[in-house]
């Protein structure tokens, strides 16, 4: 199986297609496969690698008790560059989206094109970040099942399939629980990235769940509209989670992205 040692780390990744690189950097508390449906969708117009950031899936454990972005996304920079793709198309989800936006921050010439999948620029709010701490308080007391049943009903949309529920629940219930509670930390305490957003000038993409309870397809919109040129997409059918209950309508956009062709806009 691949693994690339970076930042001291041996971080596991799936590989497929080739061509220009593309990296998928998942949320929490998530793992590479939610990207499997754009490794086989899109592996014909680019090499797609989807990583386990540090401390999830296959990757090492990690023994720090806040993964900030800011070391998230050296990690996935350390990975291109073990890869030797120079600079890459950078696809995030939700947490992913707070790593990418880092990565334009810190190390914007790595960034070919930008996508944003239920993501958001903002920090949190005083009640974001208690809510957060709620998060870890209730993770150690009910446990990763209690997590899953949690987040089947925030981050799926209201019909979810029984298979987007069931690749959900895989990917809480194999998370350990310092990472889980390291990620909640470091999401918690991430800097405000909005005044980065007019400084975006690769070709950038917005996707949104048309159900999405916590990032509205409005905030998506509005986000969008910071963005010099970024196109649109609202996945219907979907909550947080487009990659894997509606995969479709996310793989055509980001071909169209990659290629430079018109968008298609979805409801």
């Amino acid at each position: 199986m691949p693994y690339a040692r970076v930042n001291g780390n041996m971080l596991f990744y799936r590989e497929a297609g080739e061509g220009p690189l593309a990296v998928f950097v998942h949320g929490f508390p998530l793992d590479h496969s939610v990207w499997l449906d754009q490794l086989k969708g899109l592996a014909h117009v680019r090499r797609c690698v989807a990583l386990d950031l540090r401390g999830f899936g296959k990757s090492d454990p990690t023994v720090d008790g806040s993964l900030s972005m800011e070391m998230l996304a050296d990690d996935v920079c350390g990975l291109i560059d073990a890869l030797g793709g120079g600079n890459a198309d950078v696809v995030g989800i939700s947490m992913g989206g707070y790593v990418a936006l880092a990565m334009w921050e810190l190390r914007p010439a790595m960034v070919r094109s930008l996508t944003l999948i239920d993501s958001r620029a903002a920090a949190d709010s005083v009640e974001g970040k208690r809510g957060r701490d709620a998060m870890i308080d209730r993770l150690l007391d009910t446990g990763r099942g209690g997590l899953a049943d949690e987040l089947r009903g925030a981050l799926l949309g209201a019909a979810p399939s029984q298979h987007a529920q069931a690749r959900l629940r895989s990917m809480v219930e194999g998370t350990r629980y310092e990472t889980l509670v390291a990620a909640i930390t470091g999401m918690r305490d991430r800097k405000d990235r909005s005044v980065l957003l007019p400084t975006i000038n690769v070709p950038a993409l917005v996707i949104g769940g048309e159900e999405d309870r916590l990032i509205p397809p409005e905030v998506a919109k509005a986000m969008a509209k910071e963005i010099p040129g970024a196109r649109t997409t609202i996945v219907p059918g979907a909550g947080h989670l487009p990659p894997i209950e509606n995969p479709d309508p996310v793989n055509q956009a980001l071909i169209e992205l990659f290629e430079g062709r018109k968008v298609v806009w979805w409801r």
